[in-house]
């Protein structure tokens, strides 16, 4: 728990792999509807909750598919007929699903779907990075993404709340990273289930199309007269669920002592040089961030729980003293200035006119390691860039060029 705030609610303690938090979030809440399909890292999500629903544990109609895009289309089904539904993917399963996804979201379906993150085909790597998650980024998604087991579990927990909420109806990706996070065990607090089941609530579907007496169309044609207005007001539900996931955090944090934010910010107050990173490295540039602190270096670390929406705002907030920032892409956009986190802040950074200098630093990709020596010469070339008003620049951090091809 923080900030000295006690629990109202109690814990037990149990060891569990992220894919464990997970599948114990959906054993606790009971979804009307599960569909999925395996694929690595993400099976052991589904495949726990499937002995859920074999042991009895659980109601939850569990439907085995051929594919993951017939995954979410019967989650899509299902959420459409007023159900509450859930899935999980990773990588090519979630490229498989693309169609689907926005689908889900222009039918504006509060669908909760957990992602593992992994890289993407080709070459074949089952091992993590972010560019499954980032290839929906536009799709009209909320997107969450958690540093460790603990996180998995809460942002599951709080997905619902934010998803279902009338003012927004929009569907909810929780991320962690492939292995890294999905596989590995750690202490996580798990609430007793009458909480869960009470802070998330009943679904109240705003639309069911097997209502007969209540007949609507769904993801009908629209014409160039209609179709625009469709996109501004998913856009606009997206900014409305800024508000609502403050109240949601808000409200987690009373009853449980447990804070959460859009942006979680490490020793910035006074820091001219700012790392910036999402999901399981945030605790490697902590550590790192320690020890240069006992240096006297003035850095600090901003870890992304939200992606999207993305409030630019609240991350600004959070580096008054900031002359240079780090920003660490685990995934790579070709044929562009820089990465999606990167293209976030400073485009962020541009409209809010504040001048800072920005590298991009893109690390871990296909499950590279990222380690304290990579955060050191990674340190050192934002220091050496901050001297030299270097900005801009795009740095491969740990790559091979004995490896590299034409």
């Amino acid at each position: 728990m923080s900030d000295g705030v006690v629990s109202k609610v109690s814990v037990v303690r149990k060891a569990l792999t992220g894919a464990q938090a997970a599948a114990e979030v959906m054993r606790q809440v009971e979804p009307d509807v599960v569909a999925a399909y395996p694929i690595t890292p993400q099976t052991p999500i589904v495949q726990e909750f499937a002995q859920f629903v074999a042991d009895g544990l659980v109601n939850t109609e569990m439907i085995q598919v051929e594919s993951e895009h017939s995954a979410l289309s019967a989650v899509v089904g299902a959420a459409m007929s007023g159900a509450r539904a859930m899935t999980a993917t990773s990588s090519q399963g979630l490229a498989l699903m693309w169609e689907v996804v926005a689908i889900a979201s222009s039918m504006r379906l509060p669908i909760v779907m957990n992602i593992v993150n992994r890289a993407i085909s080709a070459p074949l790597n089952i091992h993590c990075d972010h560019s499954d998650a980032m290839a929906i980024r536009d799709l009209g998604w909320i997107m969450l993404f958690s540093e460790n087991p603990q996180e998995v579990y809460h942002n599951n927990i709080v997905a619902f709340r934010i998803g279902e909420h009338p003012d927004v109806f929009l569907p909810v990706a929780v991320n962690q990273d492939g292995f890294i996070t999905s596989h590995c065990v750690e202490a996580v607090d798990v609430f007793e289930d009458s909480f869960v089941k009470n802070f998330v609530g009943e679904y109240k579907a705003p639309y069911n199309i097997l209502d007969f007496d209540n007949p609507i169309s769904a993801g009908e044609w629209a014409m160039p007269s209609h179709y625009f207005e469709f996109r501004v007001d998913m856009k606009k539900a997206m900014d409305r669920s800024v508000g609502v996931i403050e109240k949601v955090f808000e409200e987690f944090y009373k009853e449980t002592g447990v804070k959460m934010d859009f942006f979680e910010a490490y020793k910035t107050e006074d820091a001219e040089i700012v790392f910036v990173v999402m999901n399981s490295t945030a605790g490697t540039i902590r550590y790192v961030v320690d020890k240069l602190r006992e240096k006297g270096k003035k850095v600090g670390v901003i870890k992304v729980r939200v992606y999207r929406p993305f409030v630019v705002e609240k991350f600004l907030e959070l580096i008054p003293s900031a002359k240079f920032i780090a920003v660490m892409d685990r995934a790579l956009s070709i044929g562009t200035t820089g990465s999606p986190l990167y293209q976030d802040i400073t485009s962020g950074l541009f409209a809010n006119k504040r001048i800072v200098l920005v590298n991009d630093y893109i690390y871990g990709l296909g499950g590279r390691d990222f380690t304290d020596d990579d955060a050191y010469e990674m340190y050192e070339h934002a220091e050496y860039s901050l001297k030299e008003g270097i900005s801009g620049q795009i740095v491969y951090v740990g790559l091979n060029p004995n490896l590299l091809g034409r």
